[in-house]
């Protein structure tokens, strides 16, 4: 074959390789003649591909720009499944229980506490007139205070105005039998309707004066009978 043939051939077949390695078509006519410049007995041969290109996809390049197939594009569908927003937990701290205040009365200082009223007055008196002579103060024994209210009441009772009873009993005998067991001494009085009254009495005589500023008691208890004002005040050392 005549080099000047032989070229298109090879240049159309180069061609129909490159389209059917690009996926393009091409549509070859059954009957077909080429004339060649120069060429005066044209030899029958394969005739030269006319091709429509036909894209795979997308529109035909523009005349004169070089083909190229369109390339590959993914789109990444968004996830379908939203992530949850976060749930805030919100603690719930419940108080303690207040602790229950118990209240408890506060002990007593003074061994045995003296009785409000007249009986107390006479005690807070003798203990002023004690300090005015130097002495220390007396402290209030339920015992003796025992012995002194029975022998006001007995007094009251029985009618009788006496430091002993009427079987001769004294004060000391009375004040050891209520348990106390060293006796000091005894004061009485009757009729006087105020603690005052009767404390200033007992001042004013000599020998009660003289067992209300004995320094050396330190214990007093006091009875009183308003059934004819008998009162009686006993000491202990």
């Amino acid at each position: 074959m005549p080099r000047t043939r032989a070229l298109p051939l090879l240049a159309g077949l180069a061609l129909g390789a490159l389209l059917a390695a690009l996926g393009v078509t091409a549509v070859v006519p059954d009957a077909w003649s080429v004339a060649l410049a120069g060429d005066v007995s044209p030899d029958p041969g394969p005739a030269p591909a006319t091709a429509t290109l036909t894209p795979a996809a997308g529109p035909a390049p523009p005349a004169g720009t070089p083909f190229a197939a369109p390339a590959a594009t993914t789109t990444i569908p968004p996830p379908t499944t939203a992530v949850p927003a976060a749930t805030r937990t919100t603690a719930t701290t419940t108080p303690p229980r207040p602790t229950p205040t118990i209240t408890r009365p506060a002990p007593t200082t003074a061994p045995h506490p003296v009785a409000a009223g007249p009986v107390a007055e006479v005690v807070a008196l003798t203990n002023r007139a004690r300090a005015e002579a130097g002495c220390a103060a007396l402290t209030t024994d339920a015992r003796i205070t025992r012995a002194a209210q029975a022998h006001s009441d007995d007094m009251a009772a029985r009618d009788y105005f006496e430091h002993d009873s009427p079987e001769g009993r004294s004060f000391a005998d009375r004040v050891a039998a209520a348990g106390y067991p060293a006796p000091g001494a005894e004061n009485i009085a009757m009729g006087q309707r105020t603690a005052q009254a009767v404390v200033q009495a007992w001042l004013d005589s000599p020998g009660h004066r003289r067992n209300i500023e004995d320094c050396s008691l330190t214990t007093i208890g006091v009875g009183l009978s308003t059934d004819g004002y008998y009162w009686t005040q006993d000491f202990g050392r």
